[in-house]
């Protein structure tokens, strides 16, 4: 068995395919998504689809350890999406020849059914906002059953902020404490907008509310940063999502700079990478909460990392990670699970229809959103 043919497909705007086919007819999908640089990213898993052609599809770990290691620059977060876009592919198709699902491959599950979280939040104190907070709550109740949500300061955030401003958030996190009640967990992303020091007083000002966790309270690049934060707060702290590779989280690791890791699968090197950090984060133990704000392959190829790894406790789940319009049997959350897939591979179908429905134009190279400061200068996204 050979790969035949490696193509892509973008039919959404934040979902990116990757598809390879085999001279067998076996065909492997992966989500290579990067926000805010797809034609970056696309052009990177043309490059790797140039090595694979001809070669064997099962033979993962090699192909990984290629693509990664015989250039003299390795890493990065265009180079890594790509790479983890074919690792998908290639272990989905993998699971299809040994019919099997990827997680059966991987040493088999370590639990029955995986747990999700969904995003929801109140972003405003007004009428209209609080309407909408709450016809998303009640539809999210209902539909899936969720016992925990992820919200967070909306906007760009400065140094520091006025009284006001903390005020408005701090009382939103203990109004939505107040509407689902204690049984239900509560997360705060932050995403990397404050500086450690406001970062630390809004963290201690939401402390009643008791959070499940705040993710990226500052920006990642520096792991001590992060420890300084930690360390001054009584509940976890999570980050994970735009580090890439195991050698980016060993510092983490290694200094106790969080309680919770979010590697993802289509930027930190595809299942094969994502369950090699778990590996490494068991015996500090730090479980796993892979992030995932993309599409349905995405999280189709997180569901098989979880199901695998024992240091695992929930999974990032957003809307469209679903699959409606673009599976042929979407994900269906219940009592805020989802169930294994007992199908080969990813155990999901792609309606190739919609998948190939192709985009007339690219997003913006450098984001859909700009943030910037009243007084011109650049914002944290």
């Amino acid at each position: 068995m050979k790969i035949a043919k490696v193509e892509q497909f973008y039919p959404a705007p934040r979902a990116r395919l990757v598809k390879i086919t085999t001279d067998t007819g076996l065909v492997g999908w992966g989500e290579s998504t990067l926000e805010g640089k797809a034609r970056s990213g696309m052009a990177a898993v043309a490059e790797i689809g140039d090595y694979l052609i001809g070669k064997d599809p099962l033979r993962i770990e090699h192909h990984w350890q290629h693509v990664y290691r015989s250039a003299f620059f390795r890493g990065g977060a265009i180079l890594m999406s790509a790479l983890s876009g074919v690792d998908q592919a290639l272990w989905d198709i993998a699971g299809k020849h040994f019919n099997a699902p990827i997680y059966q491959l991987l040493g088999g599950a370590t639990r029955d059914r995986i747990r999700v979280y969904a995003h929801w939040g109140i972003h405003g104190l007004d009428e209209a906002s609080l309407e909408r907070a709450r016809q998303r709550l009640d539809m999210l109740q209902k539909k899936g059953g969720y016992r925990a949500f992820k919200a967070g300061p909306v906007g760009k955030w400065r140094a520091h902020e006025p009284p006001s401003r903390i005020d408005e958030f701090v009382k939103a996190a203990y109004m939505m404490r107040e509407w689902v009640g204690p049984d239900v967990e509560l997360a705060f992303d932050f995403h990397a907008k404050m500086t450690p020091g406001l970062a630390v007083e809004i963290c201690n000002e939401i402390k009643g509310v008791r959070p499940m966790f705040v993710e990226e309270p500052v920006p990642q690049e520096t792991p001590e940063a992060m420890k300084l934060v930690s360390s001054q707060i009584t509940y976890p702290i999570a980050t994970g999502e735009r580090l890439l590779s195991r050698w980016e989280f060993r510092r983490l690791l290694e200094i106790g700079a969080v309680s919770l890791i979010q590697p993802d699968v289509a930027h930190a090197g595809g299942i094969s990478e994502t369950r090699r950090i778990a590996n490494m984060a068991e015996p500090y133990y730090i479980h796993i909460m892979p992030h995932c704000a993309i599409g349905p392959v995405a999280f189709s190829a997180c569901v098989q990392v979880d199901a695998s790894v024992p240091n695992f406790l929930i999974q990032e789940q957003v809307d469209v990670g679903l699959g409606e319009g673009m599976l042929k049997e979407p994900w269906v959350v219940r009592d805020g699970y989802v169930d294994l897939p007992r199908g080969p591979g990813l155990g999901i179908e792609i309606d190739e229809r919609a998948a190939e429905k192709v985009l007339t134009t690219y997003p913006e190279e450098l984001g859909g959103e700009h943030f910037y400061q009243d007084d011109g200068s650049v914002a944290d996204w």
